[in-house]
């Protein structure tokens, strides 16, 4: 660890659940149910290795074009987590914060939520930022159109302001499992310089393992931030 570059913050695009489900002839939502606890070991094994903020793609504003057994055990997946896991973080002194239109989800879901945010808003703790309704687009939309309705010039520093994530740091690590190789619209504004890692394994399977390979190979990257080294 000592010779080991820590990013300040990872953001993860989770895939994968529901073929890692498959291989193992379980339906899609014992996948997903998988992947609430591979997010738990990832959160812990970043607080550990002291990483500051970390970032999950967990619904995007596509995946409402699954089928509707599928979305309704995501959103009965995530008002359960909000209302037993997210507790537990707060008490952890984890700062929890969501990107997205949550006023799309169930109004009790919306709630919950709300009401997790609201208890963790002092904490001082690692910073855990959940992607729910979430699109890279829509959010930098939304950005803009507030910046211009408070009648200031369109700036990067306006859309920085106004973004989910503002006064977040940008990714340094956008990791994508599951061996896809795209964005996903996932985080398209703060990840101008990030590093992007490929990783194979489904999402189910991250543990603190997968942590330490993605830190591995960001330790071995020169970032120049478009300048010249």
């Amino acid at each position: 660890m000592q010779d080991l570059k820590i990013p300040a913050h990872i953001a993860f695009i989770m895939d994968g659940n529901g073929r890692w489900a498959k291989r193992r002839l379980m339906p899609r939502k014992y996948g997903h149910k998988m992947g609430v606890e591979a997010l738990k070991r990832v959160i812990a094994a970043c607080e550990k290795l002291g990483i500051k903020e970390v970032s999950f793609y967990a619904l995007s504003t596509e995946n409402w074009s699954r089928p509707k057994d599928e979305i309704d055990a995501l959103l009965a997946m995530i008002k359960k987590f909000a209302d037993e896991e997210m507790k537990e973080y707060v008490d952890k002194n984890y700062r929890i914060r969501f990107m997205g239109e949550l006023h799309r989800l169930p109004q009790e879901t919306q709630n919950a939520l709300e009401s997790i945010a609201r208890a963790a808003e002092n904490n001082t703790g690692i910073v855990v930022n959940i992607g729910i309704n979430y699109g890279g687009r829509d959010e930098i939309a939304r950005a803009a159109q507030k910046a211009a309705e408070s009648g200031l010039p369109v700036t990067e520093e306006a859309i920085n302001a106004n973004l989910d994530t503002a006064g977040m740091s940008d990714p340094d690590v956008i990791v994508r499992c599951a061996g896809e190789k795209r964005l996903s619209n996932f985080m398209l504004w703060q990840c101008a310089y990030s590093e992007f890692v490929l990783i194979d394994d489904f999402w189910p399977d991250f543990n603190e393992q997968t942590v330490l390979r993605i830190i591995s190979e960001y330790s071995g990257r020169e970032r120049r931030f478009g300048g010249l080294k």
